[in-house]
């Protein structure tokens, strides 16, 4: 039996890849890249990617990292950026590239994707399957099952590793096709449509360019920044202030040494904030005024500051910023 490296998104496309692979015989291994800008399915009330495999196919899903590599990317793609700042060709060679080494540790005699032939503009049309394809160094290996007859033939097709009835000819944007596909074979769980990746989002790619810009991309601020409205109160130093509960939360886990946690004090309401960079007595006042701007109360009120790990808790008392100061600071 020969084995396959599947990449799995948690969309329907990998996800009936993965399908058409186990119908016809093949053992898969599925794979999944973590990077900071996977947009966690449990964020729209799905089940996450491990549960799903687990759950659809009795599979263990294997989690890679790409953390460092793909922030390096995004600063300089090589084959540019889409319509946001996603270097999505630059990304899916990435991934390939790494997947090509791990065939020898999984014994995979190929490797299969669900890409699609016209689904994303930018990575999926012909000419950049082709690209990818070539560039990834497994070019005769690489599978994409949901278009593969429309495609140039592999060496699992020309060598019968695959029967012809698992190759599709799938093509453009809709997935009329797929979802027909999924019932059929009583596949109920996986992911939204174009929602796997914050790169592709207008209102991330806003806050992380001003990061690149202002020297502050890295792996701890690309998930800082998924939480909240972001201000950029100086070159090197921003704030996010959250939007409701959930949001508070996630900011209360993502303090480091240095940063400042701000929140109401006894008897206020309001948001929770997450100062970071390098600050001076400026900035913090222009944070403690912005919180106070969006606290329930729009007087002067008392707001906890708690610097670092230590969590040592300083009240200051503080009137809000003026809204047009407010939204001028604000990215999104």
């Amino acid at each position: 039996m020969k084995r396959v490296l599947a990449l799995y998104s948690g969309g329907l496309d990998s996800t009936l890849a993965i399908a058409l692979m186990r119908r016809a015989g093949v053992e898969v291994v599925p794979i999944t890249f973590v990077t900071p800008f996977t947009n966690p399915l449990s964020k729209t009330g799905q089940l996450d990617k491990g549960t799903i495999i687990a759950k659809t196919f009795q599979l263990e899903l294997q989690k890679i990292p790409l953390l460092e590599e793909l922030i390096t990317l995004i600063k300089n793609p090589k084959f540019g950026h889409g319509k946001n700042i996603n270097p999505c060709i630059d990304c899916h060679l990435l991934m390939l590239q790494k997947t090509k080494d791990l065939m020898y540790d999984f014994q995979a005699d190929f490797v299969v994707t669900g890409e699609v032939l016209g689904q994303r503009p930018m990575s999926q049309n012909k000419q950049s399957l082709n690209l990818i394809a070539e560039n990834s160094e497994i070019a005769g290996l690489l599978v994409r099952p949901l278009s593969a007859r429309l495609l140039a033939p592999t060496i699992p097709q020309e060598k019968g590793w695959i029967a012809p009835e698992y190759l599709l000819d799938i093509k453009g944007r809709g997935r009329k096709q797929q979802i027909a596909l999924a019932q059929e074979w009583g596949i109920t769980d996986f992911g939204s449509p174009g929602g796997g990746c914050l790169l592709t989002d207008p209102g991330y790619s806003r806050k992380l360019k001003v990061l690149m810009d202002s020297d502050m991309l890295d792996v701890p601020n690309c998930h800082w920044i998924q939480f909240g409205r972001f201000f950029d109160l100086a070159k090197k130093c921003k704030v996010v202030v959250a939007r409701n509960e959930s949001e508070c939360i996630q900011l209360e886990k993502l303090v480091l040494p240095d940063d400042i946690l701000i929140e109401p004090g006894a008897g206020s309401k309001g948001p929770t904030a997450l100062l970071r960079g390098e600050y001076a007595t400026p900035e913090v006042e222009r944070a403690l005024g912005i919180v106070a701007y969006y606290c329930r109360s729009r007087e002067k009120l008392i707001l906890n500051q708690k610097t670092g790990n230590e969590q040592t808790i300083e009240e200051c008392s503080i009137p809000p910023l003026a809204e047009a100061e407010v939204r001028a600071l604000l990215v999104v």
